[in-house]
């Protein structure tokens, strides 16, 4: 795939993202939801910090956040009951799949095997 054909797969995804009915994320936070729905874990917040490379309490603001859309729950570590497991929620997860299909609806109009049209946009 050229870097033309996914600029425009991105381009036409971040635009149904903005247009449907459901959570609206900051690129930080959309960040953190997608290594905690695509990235083996468990994920920390001191983890999830170092992956992005930005302080823990601007992580703990993402997972509140992520938390309140219900996208995320955050579990004591049995370990270690000083840190924090963050996992995806079945909402989570659900929105991830919308994700894939709004990229593959976008990647088949660009592709030009269905009518940009029929892209349903519907997502969350």
């Amino acid at each position: 795939m050229s870097a033309e054909h996914l600029s425009g797969v991105f381009h036409h995804v971040v635009i149904d993202m903005v247009r449907r009915d459901g959570p609206d994320l900051s690129a930080r936070q959309f960040a953190v939801f997608m290594i905690c729905t695509l990235q083996d874990g468990p994920h920390t917040i001191r983890g999830l910090a170092m992956d992005l490379k930005v302080s823990k309490p601007a992580i703990t603001r993402c997972l509140d956040r992520l938390g309140m859309l219900g996208l995320v729950q955050r579990f004591p570590d049995p370990r270690d009951r000083r840190s924090v497991i963050v996992r995806a929620t079945e909402g989570g997860l659900k929105l991830l799949s919308d994700l894939r299909g709004l990229l593959v609806g976008a990647d088949a109009d660009l592709a030009g095997v269905r009518p940009a049209g029929a892209r349903s946009g519907a997502i969350g």
